[in-house]
């Protein structure tokens, strides 16, 4: 097998070593990349006097051309091809001859494989950014369309206050939105060029590093060649970005899939998002929700295993390094498929307002008495004790808190009046939290505003 490196050993590689050694089966992918990182070297190299301008044409011309046989399908993987990089140079070198062997120059695979990796981890997070936009838009969507649409609030998974649906969809957008940030974040800490920094020390050719930065789109240059050639916080942070995203996604399914159950019923699934039993003909699974809460274990397991995996190395590179893709390809495509079925499922939801207002029972208004008490002068403790005696008389005589008397009410507490019935209602509760971010249709309204206002709607 031809290697780049052969010219030391006497003895081919064990055909079982290349094997374990080898990255083509996954770095493969990387191949726009590693084409566009070339040409950006063949311009530098050339700028720098180490090539020729025909020679940079022809190099540049070469790659373009193996870029089409990725393209339509037509590249072949030969057996000694280690990796994208030696892929790469090795069809150059078919195409074009000897020139394309200077290619390399003052460029180690180190270098080279970070600058691919991190130009592939920043139009990733391009295409996540699409994903979760869209997304954002489907649950801004639904929530405007029944901003108002009372609802129970849980906590504990009990009943607590009343919200609405699009108080609690617009909940689930939030964190989405602090996503989008983190995934910002991670395109810019990937945006600063390695290449140049060659297998550890830096190149020794006169090469420009701040305008390749610019010609592949990068930020600003590594300052350190060790640091640069071993550094994949980026890679840590895409993972960390993408567990987390995926545990919000997995909050919300499982929460639709609660509200899509016989018990709640708040929500119907479309067929189209759903799966059958193959033994229960009534069957209607939430599959893809749970898929979506399943493949979250497997997004927080990338990014632990490839944190264990980082945290025994020393400075420079390690082959362990080659360990960094495929969790990050796997969370990605993992993401690139999960998002935009999530969006699918929002727009395509049914809610059931009937099912929904049959759970607003009065318990969920506990609080507004509460609160009523001490607007009549109550220290909230005490509030809190009485109408938690009320509940308890309440079930005692089998009655809800909207059907004590007003002499049951005075018999509780002399400072609850007849008006303490005008409380006692859902609008009412709703209404009564007028705050910035609360259940109030106002405020309901200023935070859909301000929900839009983010995605620049």
């Amino acid at each position: 097998m031809t290697k780049l490196w052969g010219g030391r050993f006497t003895a081919d590689t064990d055909t079982l070593v290349h094997r374990f050694n080898a990255s083509i089966g996954f770095d493969v992918r990387l191949h726009d990349e590693d084409i566009d990182g070339s040409i950006a070297w063949a311009e530098a190299l050339a700028g720098a006097n180490l090539l020729t301008p025909a020679e940079r044409d022809t190099i540049i011309e070469g790659l373009a051309r193996v870029r089409r046989e990725f393209r339509d399908g037509k590249f072949s993987i030969q057996p000694g091809d280690e990796d994208i990089h030696s892929a790469v140079e090795r069809r150059l070198t078919e195409l074009v001859g000897a020139v394309g062997g200077k290619l390399h120059t003052g460029r180690s695979r180190n270098d080279q494989i970070a600058t691919d990796f991190r130009l592939w981890v920043m139009r990733a997070c391009d295409r996540l950014d699409a994903h979760l936009t869209d997304l954002q838009k489907s649950l801004l969507d639904s929530a405007a369309g029944a901003l108002n649409l009372p609802m129970p609030g849980y906590t504990h998974l009990q009943h607590a206050q009343p919200v609405t649906w699009g108080h609690w969809l617009l909940a689930h957008f939030w964190p989405l939105a602090r996503d989008r940030e983190r995934v910002a974040a991670v395109r810019w800490a990937s945006a600063v060029l390695p290449l140049g920094a060659g297998a550890l020390a830096g190149t020794a050719f006169p090469i420009n590093r701040e305008q390749l930065a610019a010609r592949l789109g990068f930020h600003s240059v590594t300052p350190n060649s060790l640091d640069a050639v071993s550094n994949r916080d980026f890679a840590a942070e895409f993972l960390f970005a993408a567990a987390l995203l995926g545990v919000h996604l997995s909050r919300l399914s499982e929460q639709l899939i609660l509200f899509s159950s016989a018990e709640f019923g708040f929500v119907s699934l479309s067929d189209a998002y759903s799966t059958g039993s193959s033994i229960m003909p009534q069957k209607k699974n939430p599959d893809t929700l749970e898929l979506t809460r399943g493949k979250s274990g497997r997004l927080i397991g990338h990014l632990t295993g490839f944190l264990a995996t980082l945290k025994g190395l020393p400075s420079s590179y390690d082959k362990d390094l080659q360990e960094d893709k495929e969790p990050v390809f796997d969370a990605f495509d993992t993401l690139d498929v999960a998002l935009p079925v999530m969006a699918g499922l929002i727009r395509s939801l049914t809610l059931r307002p009937e099912r929904m207002a049959a759970q607003l029972e009065a318990g969920l208004l506990a609080t507004e008495v509460a609160d009523y008490l001490v607007r009549q002068g109550a220290p909230f403790r005490e509030a809190h004790h009485i109408v938690g005696l009320a509940v308890r008389q309440g079930e005692e005589k089998g009655l809800a808190l909207t059907e004590l008397t007003p002499e049951d009410w005075q018999a509780i507490s002399p400072l609850i009046g007849k008006d303490v019935a005008g409380v006692l209602t859902v609008p009412a509760a709703l209404a009564a939290r007028a705050v910035s971010g609360g259940t109030a249709p106002a405020a309901l309204e200023a935070q859909l505003t301000l929900a839009r206002q983010t995605m620049g709607r």
